[in-house]
């Protein structure tokens, strides 16, 4: 089945300047090209490779990130209908309670345009500088979206868990969309530490209360064998497929762009809800030269 999934494109703060006339002008330039969201990644702090000479992670000190809830905001103020995710937010290193309020108050400000991408992430140094624990995130974070969800759909809450404890308190204003959409990151297969395998508990956590998934795979055997997986999990915990989005990874590599366009089909006859386009690591400097090669992606697959 072929549908019209929603196409975005992944910011690629990295890459490109860091001054407000860029960003203002990123923002702009892909909703008029007719994209649908913007993803951006989130780290707070990054590794001085100088003193860990052994460091193999995608990031470091060198790698620039805006905070999502200052970097939103400002392009919701100038643009009028496009959307926001993160992909991901680092939630189980952040306060529970201050994400709640953040994303609410962004949701107000883009009018419901958000969708808050969350996971664990991989990056201890980011924890241990933020004083959060690193060994039990993953058992942390079904709590940490409980807690959001009670705060954005509620005047007052009061909440008692094994990591959170709300004595009849909420937040104002509340945000558009009560609930604002959580989705998840992970449980697919990351190449660059080291080929993991999928983890199927991370599977199962998304499929039974995640409102959408986004992974990192291409469209071929084994992504497909783990979407087939997702689904059956989603099936098997009662949800309603047409309501449990995924957002899939398109990188524009190479110089064949007729590539893209077979791969944007594939992702639609697949029937992923989202597909987030990615320049990031394409040797491209500089938000214009970033922008030329998503309009090449929009001459081959217009909107």
């Amino acid at each position: 089945m072929t549908i019209a999934s929603q196409i975005g494109v992944t910011y690629p703060q990295t890459e490109v300047e860091a001054d407000p006339g860029a960003v203002k002008h990123f923002a702009q330039a892909v909703e008029q090209m007719g994209f649908k969201h913007i993803l951006a990644y989130d780290h707070v702090v990054g590794a001085n490779t100088a003193s860990r000479p052994g460091w193999d992670k995608p990031y470091n000190l060198q790698s620039q990130f805006h905070d999502p809830f200052v970097l939103f905001p400002f392009m919701a103020g100038a643009t009028e209908n496009i959307g926001f995710t993160t992909g991901i937010l680092i939630l189980t290193q952040r306060q529970t309670v201050l994400v709640a309020k953040q994303a609410a108050c962004l949701d107000v400000l883009c009018k419901g345009r958000f969708r808050l991408g969350v996971g664990t992430g991989w990056n201890d140094i980011e924890y241990e500088a933020l004083g959060m624990p690193f060994a039990d995130r993953g058992a942390r974070i079904e709590e940490q979206v409980a807690v959001l969800r009670a705060l954005w759909t509620n005047d007052a809450v009061t909440f008692k868990g094994e990591q959170h404890v709300i004595t009849d308190a909420g937040l104002l204003p509340l945000p558009v969309q009560r609930p604002i959409p959580v989705w998840f990151g992970g449980g697919s297969d990351r190449p660059q530490f080291g080929n993991q395998p999928a983890s199927m508990k991370v599977l199962r956590r998304i499929a039974r209360i995640g409102d959408g998934w986004i992974p990192q795979f291409r469209p071929n055997a084994r992504g497909r064998e783990l979407i087939d997986t997702f689904h059956g999990f989603c099936r098997e915990y009662g949800r309603d497929l047409s309501k449990v989005g995924i957002d899939v990874r398109l990188p524009l590599s190479g110089a064949d762009s007729s590539k893209w366009a077979a791969e944007t089909q594939t992702w639609r006859e697949w029937g992923m809800s989202h597909i987030t386009v990615n320049t990031l690591g394409e040797g491209l400097r500089g938000v214009d030269a970033h922008l030329r090669r998503i309009e090449a992606f929009r001459k081959v697959v217009p909107a």
